[in-house]
């Protein structure tokens, strides 16, 4: 039996350039792929597991985005300068307990939500062992936007995140689909501040190339990954897409209309 007690964290503030022009008079969230936004698809798959505590992070065209009065905002003002990470703690008083924390460019279907849901750990991390299909599709070199994700034995993750030009650094692909629960939050709450606080000294612990406000969620789970943190990769095949670049628009459409779309997302 699942545990439907979990909250939802949608980060959906990004502007989303490379969808652009369907990204100019809305955010990413709003474009419809396969007849619904991308929003609908996963309010449904929530909504399937009766879960019901839901917030979105907004920032770019934050005004557009009421689909549902029951849901909760929250809005990061500084969504053109900073990245998923601060956009995540814009909603810091809602990480308490069970909290599923979602990017707002991705649809997957209810049994990847249903696995994610079963995991136990206090960090479970969706990972996609069957990237490289769609990323074959997506991109002319995989490796190009692919990045390194490692678990040991136990499949606990060892490294995500990470440049690499070697396709054994790649066990699978983080999708952008995670949950932190019991001690968990608390941990993760405490190494943000503690990294916020080093990081005020110029020298961004997270991602020595950026400033600390524009790192991403990556550098967090690896810094989490260094800090002993046990990041549970929880695996799936296919079953999600995610929406990044005219380019995804097209090739998603191309494969629904060939009749070959359901060997990545079943509708």
């Amino acid at each position: 039996m699942t545990n439907n007690n979990s909250k939802v964290i949608i980060l959906a503030a990004g502007e989303g350039t490379r969808l652009q022009p369907l990204t100019l008079e809305k955010p990413k969230c709003l474009i419809e792929i396969f007849e619904k936004k991308i929003l609908e698809w996963q309010l449904d798959a929530f909504k399937h597991f009766n879960i019901d505590d839901i917030s979105i992070v907004t920032g770019h065209l934050a005004e557009k985005i009421n689909l549902q009065s029951s849901l909760t905002y929250f809005n990061n003002i500084d969504y053109n300068t900073t990245n998923m990470l601060e956009t995540l703690f814009c909603a810091r008083e809602k990480m308490e307990g069970s909290v599923i924390v979602v990017y707002g460019d991705i649809i997957f279907e209810k049994d990847v939500l249903k696995k994610l849901l079963e995991s136990k750990d206090d960090y479970s991390i969706i990972v996609d062992k069957n990237w490289e299909d769609m990323w074959k599709i997506r991109f002319n070199n995989p490796l190009d936007d692919a990045e390194s994700l490692m678990a040991d034995e136990e499949n606990y993750l060892t490294s995500i995140g990470q440049k690499t030009s070697d396709l054994n650094e790649i066990q699978g692909q983080y999708i952008g689909l995670m949950k932190f629960q019991n001690n968990g939050l608390e941990f993760i709450k405490k190494k943000y501040d503690e990294a916020k606080a080093i990081s005020k000294n110029n020298k961004n612990i997270l991602n020595p190339n950026l400033d600390f406000k524009k790192s991403y969620m990556t550098d967090f789970l690896q810094y989490l990954i260094r800090n002993n943190a046990k990041l549970k990769a929880v695996y799936i095949k296919n079953g999600w897409l995610e929406l990044d670049s005219m380019n995804d628009y097209k090739t998603y459409q191309t494969l629904m209309e060939s009749g070959t779309l359901s060997k990545f997302f079943r509708i």
